[in-house]
């Protein structure tokens, strides 16, 4: 069978889905969901690594740890501001378009999000006892616990600054996109005070003050896109503020140059977010809405359109269940021993050329796992009989879960 006759299927596919898709739909901003959504897992596998104690037990390990000069990297697949900023994006237009009550349209975006975290964490909370009674070490098991509740964090933050959709609407109204330059005041003071001469005397919970204000911003920028409150004018500024403000942080007030965590590091981006973040984060939504319409343009194409509909249909079981995949390698990889660039250590050049080799193993078996945790992101039609028990059931385990995962058990 030639080449040709064996994609065949593939391109018809592509042009099914092309056609079935409504004239309206506006597939830059899919376009840029479907990257930041891709890099959650690459940034993941790329610079996530493991150890293996004298037991055979997993332990988390960073390359970054051993190359700082790998930090750059995290700066291209650090998307999360992208992410809030067509999140922000798309809930102004189905704010706007709902049909009934504002609490209705809530609850509606809120379950969506919530079924799939229940999933993941009542499995996990099931299989947990059996991988250990199975042999797995208590060491790999909390390894992967941690790795897999992660970035569920992310959703208890979208889903609070979802609910604030009705009043980023107003400020967006009122001030335009001047209405995230609060935010970004906000984030800059409680820097000054635990970065600044005062450090010594701030208590260590003022940190915490970043969570909201630090993600809401680029949210905040994004319902104020879709408010037709920014245009071109304002990207450049977008584009050309944070970039600047980015490299003024770096070069004179010294900020750490990896926008994740680093095992050992004094300071980290991420964990609350800092300026930095809220820099990066203005820099690629001035960029984005620059390219918005190129994007569109190419995913006028079916060949390119087709593979972001699919991942963006998939796009909590990608950020749910990306860390199992790797687990899924790992973890039957520890019994065999150092595996490198699966079990070793990251700390030198052949363990990165040989993390990017397991990528596309991740990958597959990500897809495998997606075929039936799909379920949770779109349970099957008709299925309605105890559902409350089930919902009890699964919120029971995926709290036994986090207090596993947490080290609170």
């Amino acid at each position: 069978m030639s080449a040709s006759a064996a994609l065949a299927p593939l391109r018809n596919a592509a042009r099914r889905i092309d056609r079935q898709t409504p004239a309206h739909r506006d597939r830059a901003v899919d376009g840029l969901r479907a990257l930041a959504l891709l890099a959650v897992p690459t940034g993941h596998w790329l610079l996530g690594g493991f150890t293996l104690d004298s037991d055979g037990g997993l332990h988390n390990a960073s390359p970054l740890s051993a190359f700082g000069g790998l930090a750059p990297a995290s700066w291209v697949l650090q998307m999360l501001g992208v992410f809030f900023l067509v999140g922000g994006y798309a809930s102004a237009l189905s704010y706007r378009r709902r049909p009934g009550s504002t609490g209705a349209w809530l609850r509606g975006r809120i379950v969506r999000l919530g079924r799939p975290v229940l999933g993941v964490t009542a499995v996990w909370a099931l299989a947990a006892p059996v991988l250990y009674a199975a042999g797995v070490p208590e060491a790999s098991l909390r390894t992967g616990a941690k790795l897999v509740i992660q970035p569920l964090w992310f959703v208890g933050v979208y889903v609070v600054v979802t609910a604030l959709t009705p009043y980023c609407v107003r400020a967006a109204g009122r001030l335009g996109g001047w209405a995230a330059v609060p935010l970004l005041g906000s984030v800059a003071v409680v820097d000054f005070l635990r970065y600044g001469p005062l450090a010594g005397s701030v208590p260590s919970w003022l940190s915490l003050v970043n969570i909201l204000p630090g993600w809401l911003f680029a949210y905040q920028l994004g319902v104020s896109w879709g408010e037709r409150r920014i245009g071109r004018r304002g990207a450049w500024l977008l584009l050309a503020g944070g970039t600047l403000l980015f490299a003024a942080l770096l070069a004179v007030f010294h900020y750490p140059a990896s926008m994740v965590g680093v095992p050992g590091a004094a300071r980290t981006n991420s964990h609350p977010p800092s300026l930095l973040v809220l820099a990066l984060a203005s820099a690629q939504s001035g960029a984005a809405i620059l390219l918005r319409d190129r994007l569109a343009k190419l995913l006028a194409r079916p060949a390119l359109w087709a593979p972001v509909v699919v991942i963006n249909l998939c796009a909590m079981t990608i950020l749910c269940w990306h860390q199992t995949a790797m687990l899924a390698a790992a973890v039957p990889g520890s019994f065999a021993g150092e595996l490198a660039g699966l079990t070793t250590a990251p700390d030198s050049l052949g363990w990165i050329a040989a993390r990017v080799a397991w990528m596309p193993v991740f990958a597959a078996l990500l897809v495998g796992i997606a075929r039936y945790a799909r379920r949770f992101e779109h349970p099957p039609e008709g299925v309605r009989g105890g559902r409350a028990l089930r919902r009890t059931v699964a919120g029971l385990l995926a709290a036994g879960f986090a207090v596993f995962a947490l080290g609170l058990a």
